[in-house]
């Protein structure tokens, strides 16, 4: 029976030469992204910034609907259609989008790092990419085998597409799908399908291509039914991401739990957070997680 680690991790992203948090504090973040500085909101950095002033190409203000909705401020030394950044082996392009993020998700670093290591030893290992976005960690994956990539934005897809084609990885064995998660998971469990591990990233709201609603609450304990389903004894992960909600790391690991009691290994979760540059850096919380994973003899890790 998977066992549940109920003191919370910390999965902490240094900044590397792509990106880097410069400062943070009084609901913001100040982030460098290659050669570009930007200001984003940052509801959980209540502190008081160390840095008096901000120097930035653009800076997102949100709107007045806490759900969604801003705009950035004219940026006009930006390259229209985006720069290139890398980390590892993966390089890919980053742009501001009116949803205020850059394309790409930098605390997720730490949880590319841990899956590859999840995933040492297997051999011609396959995993799932649930909500994969633009790809960044789909190709990171696909050093280890086999990559399955859904995602419901079908602009999305085309980016993760020419992000493998930047790295040099367009002939990885990666299955590229603009398909609905929950509807995708469903069939593959119909087939009868399994996969070493699995990565899901959901947002809090959002739509299929099909106009399929998604609900985070609603839908979440259904959708990690089905993966659970899609994984055996030997298999290596499920991770799991939650943004920009009110819950609690331990309510996710919980609801694994129940999910992973037929298997060996460990249910652990935590926050994803992002340390400040300089001495001292300050950490700052990006994301809930939860998470299962075991070797493949089901010896904890």
């Amino acid at each position: 029976m998977a066992q549940l680690v109920v003191e919370p991790r910390l999965m902490v992203g240094e900044g590397w030469d792509a990106y880097r948090l410069l400062d943070s504090g009084h609901g913001r973040k100040w982030e460098q992204f290659g050669d570009y500085r930007f200001i984003r909101p940052e509801p959980q950095a209540m502190w008081t910034p160390r840095i008096a002033d901000w120097p930035a190409h653009s800076e997102f203000t949100p709107g007045s609907d806490e759900d969604g909705g801003g705009r950035w401020s004219d940026a006009p030394e930006l390259p229209r259609d985006g720069w290139e950044l890398a980390w590892d082996d993966v390089r890919f392009t980053a742009q501001p989008t009116p949803f205020r993020h850059l394309q790409f998700f930098p605390d997720m670093a730490p949880v590319w790092r841990w899956m590859r290591e999840r995933l040492a030893g297997v051999e011609e290992a396959e995993t799932l990419n649930l909500f994969g976005y633009t790809g960044v960690g789909s190709l990171a994956l696909s050093d280890c085998g086999k990559v399955v990539h859904v995602d419901a934005s079908k602009k999305s897809v085309a980016q993760a597409r020419e992000n493998a084609k930047l790295s040099d990885m367009d002939d990885r064995p990666i299955r590229w799908l603009i398909d609905d998660a929950s509807k995708f998971a469903a069939r593959e469990v119909r087939r009868e399908r399994r996969y070493d591990g699995i990565i899901l990233d959901p947002p809090k709201f959002g739509r299929g291509p099909n106009g399929e609603t998604w609900r985070l609450e609603a839908d979440l304990p259904g959708l990690l039914a089905d993966c659970r389903r899609l994984l055996d004894e030997q298999s290596r992960f499920l991770f799991l991401t939650v943004y920009a909600v009110r819950m609690s790391s331990l309510a996710l690991a919980g609801l694994m739990r129940e999910l992973f009691a037929d298997l060996p290994g460990q249910v652990e979760h935590g926050e994803l957070a992002v340390r400040e540059e300089g001495q001292d850096g300050r950490l700052l919380p990006t994301a809930l997680f939860a998470r299962w994973s075991q070797d493949g003899e089901g010896v904890n890790q």
